[in-house]
């Protein structure tokens, strides 16, 4: 954690708190990326606006910040692409599987003291760490 910074990291935790308060107050949605990105394929014409919209802003996040900081935010991948797609495809599994994701369950779910977040929380958090530590104890690193 050398580029920690506990002042942005809080503003950053701040506007997606607001996003998500904004969004559960004006829309009547929940804001979990892979509900938004898959009704944005799968979802009724009236309901699609709204979700391509969002997935734009957060794709559009990263524009925004090298035209106000004048360089792109940092980040490096480090593993090869392999390993990256089929990461993406157990996430995308997992998803489907818990019904939600990480911001679904983690920020909007456990607000609203969700059971069902809090149940899948605890679950993908420690699979999470038993992940990391069977990998680390194979691979190294």
């Amino acid at each position: 954690m050398e580029n920690f910074s506990p002042i942005s990291a809080s503003i950053g935790g701040a506007l997606i708190g607001l996003s998500a308060v904004l969004l559960m107050t004006l829309n009547g949605r929940i804001a979990g990326i892979s509900g938004v990105f898959s009704g944005s394929v799968f979802a009724e014409r009236g309901d699609k606006l709204w979700r391509i919209l969002f997935i734009v802003g957060l794709i559009a996040a990263p524009a925004l910040w090298a035209l106000v900081q004048g360089k792109q935010p940092p980040f490096e991948i480090t593993q090869n692409w392999p390993v990256i797609i089929a990461g993406g495809l157990l996430v995308g599994f997992g998803t489907r599987l818990g019904s939600g994701c990480t911001s679904g369950h983690g920020v909007c779910g456990l607000s609203r003291l969700s059971t069902r977040s809090m149940a899948s929380v605890a679950l993908f958090m420690g699979a999470g760490m038993v992940t990391v530590a069977v990998l680390k104890s194979v691979f190294g690193g």
